[in-house]
């Protein structure tokens, strides 16, 4: 099975030339103005991180997100992906699909009799359910109360929040269940995916396995001391939220005006049915923005937002479609 993947700007590169430095890559749903990098302490370069280092990145990671569970920190939510499928023995799963794609390759992986289904009550019945909330592409939402539900109805529950720090109200974080898996990532909100942070959410036995299966030192010094600060920093959250709601509406706008309609998103990204989506990208590329397009829709096209001195290059590109 393919693993198809945003953030491939070096294949743009290599076909259509260029530095990076010229392309605007909103083929990610990264924020593009990243959270300031505080100073990070030289022992968080020479030493391994410590347990009392290892305990304040997690008490920091519970308090930002309202959760009584136990924190366990990953390699970015991506390392916890790789994560579940050993928390069970593989039998039948059921991933909400369209989705990130590797939460059903990882368990095929790993021996999984893996459905994609298309609503949540076609998830119902399985040894193991996956939903990403908010989801990524189309921005599909789930209440807490009805993913409440689906947990008893299935052997164990993974619900993939990486895009839910702009809006806290849709996190299960806080209503945990010891049948449940909450994953965030850090690098998305706070811009900063080259840290390979991110964090799954459990309790009881499921907590303990995957604490086991993470390792002693799963993440780095310098990653503690930034998201520690970081997570903490309310202030500067409340105007990023702002800050990526307002883009996402300018976002929109400029669709609008290309003939696009609006399939969904987050303040991170906008997902858009065009007429023609390879051709979009196509046109977008010869003005170095490159953008996301997917092997199962021939209209799906999906834009992170630029960068705030960068909004005249993706205005540009969207007056050539």
């Amino acid at each position: 099975m393919t693993r198809d993947h945003g953030g491939n700007l070096d294949a743009a590169i290599a076909r259509l030339g260029g530095s990076p430095t010229d392309w605007l890559d909103l083929s990610t749903g990264i924020n593009p103005d990243p959270y300031p990098l505080p100073t990070i302490p030289a022992e968080a370069w020479a030493v391994l991180p410590r347990k009392s280092d290892m305990a304040r990145l997690c008490d920091a990671a519970s308090r930002a997100y309202a959760t009584p569970a136990r924190v366990i920190a990953v390699n970015g939510a991506q390392g916890a992906i790789q994560l579940v499928p050993w928390l069970a023995r593989p039998g039948r799963a059921a991933v909400l699909a369209p989705t990130y794609n590797e939460h059903a390759a990882a368990l095929r992986a790993c021996g999984w009799q893996v459905a994609e289904v298309a609503t949540l009550d076609a998830l119902r019945g399985t040894d193991l359910a996956v939903v990403v909330n908010p989801n990524n592409p189309d921005g599909r939402r789930h209440a807490p109360e009805a993913l409440l539900a689906l947990a008893q109805q299935v052997g164990l529950l993974i619900v993939d929040e990486s895009f839910a720090d702009p809006e806290p109200e849709l996190s299960i974080a806080g209503q945990m269940r010891d049948n449940l898996v909450v994953l965030r990532s850090f690098g998305k909100f706070y811009g900063l995916a080259g840290l390979r942070l991110g964090f799954a959410l459990a309790q009881g036995d499921l907590a303990d396995r995957l604490g086991e299966m993470a390792g002693p030192w799963p993440v780095s010094g310098p990653a503690i001391e930034v998201a520690s600060a970081a997570l903490a920093d309310r202030d500067w959250q409340a105007r990023c939220i702002t800050r990526l709601t307002e883009g996402a509406a300018r976002l929109d706008a400029l669709a609008a005006e290309a003939g696009w309609t609006p399939i969904g998103g987050t303040p991170l990204f906008r997902t858009y049915t065009t007429p023609d989506a390879s051709a979009a990208q196509e046109t977008l590329a010869r003005h170095r923005v490159w953008s996301r397009i997917f092997p199962y829709s021939d209209s799906w096209l999906r834009l992170g937002l630029p960068p705030g001195e960068r909004w005249a290059q993706l205005e540009a590109a969207m007056r050539a479609l």
